[in-house]
């Protein structure tokens, strides 16, 4: 299988946490052939899709993680994207849409995770704002706006007493606070800088209804072809909001309830339709706060506490995808 991932620079991994590297330590130990990019790296020439890519050297590889990152050996070389079997996208968002423009003309032929047109309705949060849910069983009441004078309408008008303030780009819990109606004399300002922190260009912000339990932390679950794989419960600092593990939260053992598989089950099944096939979902009291789609973490800390190796799950399918799309051909 030759597979490219389109990723973050390797220089800025952390070989302790990052998941992608588990997913390319798996792959390069299984003997594929593996390439890495970046979305800058993307050009087209001769009206063929291509990138600077970085091929990993054949040798013995190492179960340890960062001993393997330390010891890796590439060869940099200009490489058509029609050639890959499989192309994981697994750049930290937001993502450039010119990124799936350059994608565009190879995804008929390479098998892309995550599909482009989903990849397109679904790499902001906007998605999981816009999910249909009239009766509020899956996510709690979500706004999203750039205008200050409705947004400040809603926090007056909201039954609670508090709402979750966070960046429509953000990622890794960026930018996530909590608007109290205790404060309100506060809010008009956080929202002219939230929507106004760039210059000249106004930002859009969500306004999501706090969900109770939230300071106990969020629950993440991995989604693969629809299906969960494997949860983690984080929790927060004593001094921070956010249970993200990048901002200092801490990963918990968690098994899912039956109201989280229900969960699971209705919105893996919009995912699968979307051509969203991995995905990370953020779960608070059952509710559906975040889906993400582009670089998901986590997978060694759910290896960790389950004493398992997700990403041995996530090749197989990988692997087994390429040979039915062999078949067919």
């Amino acid at each position: 299988m030759k597979i490219c991932f389109i990723m973050y620079p390797w220089e800025k991994i952390d070989p302790k946490q990052d998941s992608s590297l588990r997913i390319i330590h798996e792959c390069v130990k299984r003997g594929h052939h593996v390439s890495l990019t970046t979305p800058s790296n993307l050009t087209i020439r001769d009206s063929l899709t291509m990138s600077f890519c970085k091929t990993f050297e054949k040798g013995k590889v190492t179960n340890n993680m960062i001993s393997f990152y330390d010891k890796s050996k590439f060869q940099t070389e200009l490489l058509s994207l029609r050639d890959f079997d499989v192309i994981f996208m697994r750049a930290n968002p937001p993502l450039d849409p010119l990124v799936l423009n350059f994608l565009d003309s190879i995804k008929d032929d390479v098998f892309i995770i995550n599909n482009i047109n989903g990849l397109r309705e679904a790499n902001n949060k906007i998605y999981t704002a816009s999910y249909y849910d009239p009766e509020r069983e899956l996510i709690p009441a979500t706004h999203v706006s750039k205008n200050i004078d409705y947004l400040m309408r809603v926090i007056k008008e909201s039954d609670a007493d508090k709402m979750i303030l966070k960046p429509l780009d953000g990622y890794g819990g960026s930018g996530v606070i909590v608007i109290e109606k205790s404060a309100m004399q506060n809010v008009k300002s956080l929202l002219d800088f939230y929507v106004n922190r760039d210059r000249g260009v106004s930002n859009y912000v969500i306004l999501q209804d706090y969900v109770e339990g939230a300071e106990k932390g969020d629950v993440r679950v991995l989604m693969l072809n629809g299906k969960p794989i494997g949860a983690l419960r984080r929790v927060p600092s004593a001094s921070d909001v956010r249970s993200n593990i990048s901002a200092g939260g801490t990963a918990e053992k968690y098994k899912l309830t039956k109201a989280d598989k229900i969960l699971c089950d209705k919105v893996g099944e919009k995912l699968v339709r979307d051509g969203i096939l991995y995905a990370g979902l953020d779960i608070i009291g059952g509710k559906l706060i975040e889906v993400n789609v582009l670089s998901p973490g986590t997978i060694k800390d759910i290896n960790k506490l389950n004493g398992v190796k997700l990403q041995e799950k996530i090749v197989d399918y990988l692997e087994e995808v390429v040979k039915t799309r062999g078949e067919k051909e």
